[in-house]
């Protein structure tokens, strides 16, 4: 993956890649941070807009993910499709959530599905 930068905009819930120069917005992950039963990241989408697809910002936007979740001391508990198969994909670097914490994360989507 060459010439994008990720970073973290916690207070909108979103991982985003920009492209070189920094001023275009290519890809996101959209999460949101699970305080019960422990405190988890949690992703529901991940979006590369289409002129940008396959040069591998979906992967490093995980990859990202689960480094910021090891950085920080708690779980990623993906709901994301394209992160589950990122992280079934790459165990190494993707431990497996716990399924309690994945039940609890669907959870509060449900009650809490504005915004995704």
């Amino acid at each position: 993956m060459s010439d994008i930068e990720i970073r973290d905009d916690r207070q909108a819930g979103r991982l985003e890649a920009f492209g070189s120069g920094g001023g275009e917005v290519v890809g996101h992950i959209q999460y949101f941070v699970l305080e019960s039963p422990e405190r988890a990241l949690v992703p529901v989408h991940t979006i590369v807009e289409p002129a940008h697809e396959g040069k591998g910002i979906a992967g490093s936007l995980a990859r990202e993910l689960y480094v910021i979740a090891a950085r920080e001391g708690v779980p990623v508990a993906p709901l994301c499709p394209y992160v589950v198969k990122w992280a079934e994909r790459h165990p190494d670097e993707a431990p497996a959530a716990d399924p309690n914490l994945l039940r609890a994360a669907k959870d509060w989507l449900k009650a809490n599905p504005e915004g995704f």
